[in-house]
């Protein structure tokens, strides 16, 4: 790492601090952020280079460094906790995700152990032992995976999640680049199946930002998490409507923070005066940043 890179992470680390100190937090939890394994993580960050079909435009990069770097720079931001989100593209590489997050969450306690799954036929098996195993949250990209959260196969996996009340972080919402796999109608049909499935709803849903909040109103363990939204960057394919606004402040205990964390294109700070910026008040934001994953997970609430 040169030296203009470490400075700018030193800012970088001051600037996020300079954000939760005055709310009087031990720290934050970041629902959404990412650690996978170096030659995923190379293709993953490929995709984005090459900004193409599936990224739609250009897309740097800022937190390109080793993972003992990025370890290290959530430490200096004052994260408590966070997951590794692996989420899988094809059959058959679920378990070599799971099994290097395993690994890696035991180098680390902030890092809320973490897994994925794919519609196939031995999900149900690895996922039941999963959740026997002490993942704390699991991840699911219907876009790059290619698969509506409904899929049939899908159906036990779905209530051995519902039954043990574990989350999972859907990105379902047809931003950046919708397919047919994308949007809310996949995710509504299931929870009329699974009521009780406790879902974090990735990037608020965008852009299909309302479907997506009238979910997290209806069904009592729908959660949305704010990952690059109230964002420069997220803002210019289409904001998050100024009228749907109030209905987050109504719905605080069930906001959660997210980054994307490393693979965003400004600093980590910009996500959090985003949520400044709605004027929803301290106590909002004190409950999106904190308390509210930390009763989700049962993190110790004085941050140690």
């Amino acid at each position: 790492m040169t030296e203009e890179v470490t400075q700018d992470r030193a800012a970088d680390a001051a600037a996020v601090r300079a954000f939760w100190e005055p709310l009087g937090l031990p720290g934050l939890v970041d629902v959404h952020t990412h650690f996978l394994p170096p030659n995923i993580q190379r293709a993953v960050w490929a995709v984005f280079d090459e900004a193409g079909p599936k990224i739609g435009r250009p897309w740097p990069i800022r937190y390109r460094d080793s993972h003992e770097e990025r370890l290290a720079l959530l430490r200096a931001f004052g994260l408590r906790a966070f997951p590794t989100h692996p989420y899988a593209h094809k059959p058959g590489v679920a378990s070599y995700l799971n099994d290097w997050s395993r690994d890696f969450a035991a180098t680390a306690p902030e890092i809320l152990r973490s897994a994925t799954f794919y519609p196939e036929p031995e999900a149900e098996k690895y996922v039941a032992e999963l959740v026997d195993d002490g993942v704390r949250i699991f991840k699911i990209h219907l876009q790059v995976g290619e698969f509506v959260a409904d899929d049939p196969i899908l159906d036990p996996v779905w209530g051995v999640l519902e039954d043990a009340g574990t989350p999972v972080t859907v990105h379902a919402g047809s931003g950046p680049v919708g397919n047919a796999f994308t949007g809310p109608d996949s995710v509504a049909r299931l929870l009329r199946r699974f009521p009780r499935l406790r879902l974090f709803i990735a990037h608020l849903g965008a852009p299909e930002y309302e479907d997506f909040l009238v979910l997290a109103e209806r069904y009592e363990n729908v959660h949305l998490d704010t990952t690059m939204v109230f964002t420069d960057f997220f803002d210019r394919d289409g904001a998050y409507p100024a009228a749907l606004v109030p209905r987050l402040r109504e719905l605080r205990a069930k906001v959660l923070l997210g980054s994307d964390f490393p693979t965003i294109p400004y600093p980590y700070h910009h996500q959090l005066e985003g949520l400044a910026r709605l004027d929803l008040g301290d106590d909002w934001l004190r409950d999106v940043c904190w308390r509210n994953a930390v009763r989700l997970f049962g993190l110790p609430a004085g941050g140690s």
